[in-house]
């Protein structure tokens, strides 16, 4: 099961407080302002900056 459009419209990056973006592998929400990624785990989105990585 992925995130819900209606979900996704309302994430924003914790940093950046801009909308995210959802990978094309379905893992993990992009923030495009600041490159982080915060990973899907168990179809729930974790919204911890510690957990985040960065990707160019």
């Amino acid at each position: 099961m992925a995130i819900s459009a209606e979900l996704l419209d309302l994430l924003v990056c914790p940093v950046c407080r801009v909308p995210l973006e959802l990978k094309q592998d379905d893992n993990g929400l992009k923030c495009n302002q600041c490159k982080r990624v915060y990973p899907i785990r168990d179809d729930i989105p974790v919204m911890l900056i510690d957990e985040a990585r960065i990707e160019e």
